[in-house]
């Protein structure tokens, strides 16, 4: 399927409108079986494409693309004649006052429906745009809380947020630590100063004194940066038991090489939303740095044939299996179940259907689909740690692939 592409200043024009035009006239001269083919759904897919997010805005593009020729390799939309679905792509550059040009941009050429735009600043924007327009919004991996709300009734989230995710690193932890001896008693914070960072270590803050851990410093840092010498040698100063982040991937990888050659003695790197210890990409370029890192953040159900299979098919093209392209390929068959639910591509249809979603033909390990506003209450975040050459889920225990190593040995 043939993929439109909206980007920069450049849109529908008026030209392009008038060659449609055009074309639709000419073909009220061809047959009637070419006119009764089912016409295509059109979907807005936004992502950080180009800037400091490329690379994660490349895997997210990827995983939702994947979704669409998979969706339309079956036969399409069924209970809408086999109607395909047809990707009409967008780059918000990592910036907000673009991604919400480019999201209305979308909004005003027709699109029946949203996915994205992957940074949660961005998705607060354009959510609010989608209520303006009743666009159905389906966000892909933004995990501010301030993304979905029930005055936003058409964005829809499946994935948890940080909210949630904090929490239940939080409790996660305790376990852990618990398991091992209490070994850990003091923490310290470093987190990208963005919507998601800032306001996951708003809410670690808050939860970590309630299970008596003392929390030694707090640091927010910019995006993107370039140099982690200054944070190290704070926290060779403040000497941690454990150290907690949550950085998008490059700011990721660098503040963990950069501990690592610095030889800085922790009893564990922990991270909530982390953007490396996640990345199969990172394993594969630092695997001493990364080896026994922790993360509670998005997985997929390592017992699901289907993700196995999925992780096959895209390790098999040479692409790392990271959450953003599974969490996008996830967000477009939820998206797509609806609209075949609908049986129509009209926003306000796509939206009930949406919102009455039992949604199972997924690869995560959560409970049972049901959107309260917005939100998937059936979805968990999982716990996750590099172990050897592999990514392992270690909680929840019902789909966990492997068991905790903690503290990290020397």
């Amino acid at each position: 399927m043939s993929k439109t592409i909206v980007n920069g200043t450049n849109g529908i024009s008026r030209r392009n409108l008038l060659i449609t035009g055009a074309a639709g006239v000419a073909s009220i001269g061809f047959p009637a079986v070419l006119r009764a083919q089912p016409a295509t759904i059109r979907i807005g897919v936004q992502h950080p494409v180009t800037g400091f997010l490329a690379y994660s805005g490349g895997q997210c593009r990827t995983g939702a693309t994947m979704a669409i020729d998979a969706i339309n390799a079956a036969g399409g939309i069924k209970s809408l004649g086999g109607a395909k679905l047809e990707a009409v792509l967008s780059d918000n550059q990592s910036k907000v006052d673009v991604g919400l040009s480019e999201f209305e941009k979308l909004a005003e050429s027709g699109v029946s429906a949203f996915v994205g735009p992957y940074a949660s600043a961005i998705g607060i924007a354009t959510s609010q745009a989608a209520t303006r327009y009743n666009l159905p919004h389906v966000c892909d991996l933004t995990t501010s809380d301030l993304v979905i709300s029930k005055d936003k009734p058409s964005t829809f989230r499946f994935s948890p947020g940080y909210g949630q995710i904090a929490r239940e690193a939080v409790e996660r932890l305790v376990k852990i630590n618990d398991a091992a001896g209490k070994p850990v008693k003091t923490v310290m914070l470093v987190h990208e100063e963005s919507e998601t960072g800032s306001g996951a270590q708003k809410r670690l803050i808050e939860e970590l004194p309630k299970h008596n851990f003392e929390i030694v410093d707090s640091i927010l840092h910019p995006n993107p940066m370039r140099d982690f010498t200054n944070i190290v040698l704070r926290i060779k100063q403040r000497q941690p038991d454990l150290l907690i982040i949550g950085n998008f991937y490059n700011e990721y990888v660098l503040l963990v090489r950069t501990i690592h050659q610095q030889k800085v003695q922790l009893k564990g790197i922990y991270s909530v939303i982390g953007g490396g210890a996640t990345s199969f990409r990172f394993l594969r370029e630092s695997p001493e740095a990364a080896q026994y890192a922790m993360d509670c953040n998005h997985w997929y159900n390592p017992k699901s044939q289907k993700a196995l299979d999925l992780r096959k098919k895209v390790e098999a093209a040479g692409l790392d299996f990271s959450y953003e392209l599974w969490l996008n390929y996830n967000a477009v068959e939820l998206l797509a179940d609806a609209i075949e639910r609908a049986g129509s591509d009209k926003r306000d249809a796509i939206v009930d259907a949406l919102a009455s979603s039992t949604f199972k033909d997924h690869m995560l390990p959560y409970g049972p689909t049901k959107f309260v506003n917005g939100q998937n209450t059936g979805a968990l975040s999982s716990n996750l740690q590099v172990l050897g050459n592999n990514i392992e889920l270690i909680l929840p225990e019902e789909f966990s692939s492997a068991k905790p190593v903690f503290p990290r040995p020397s």
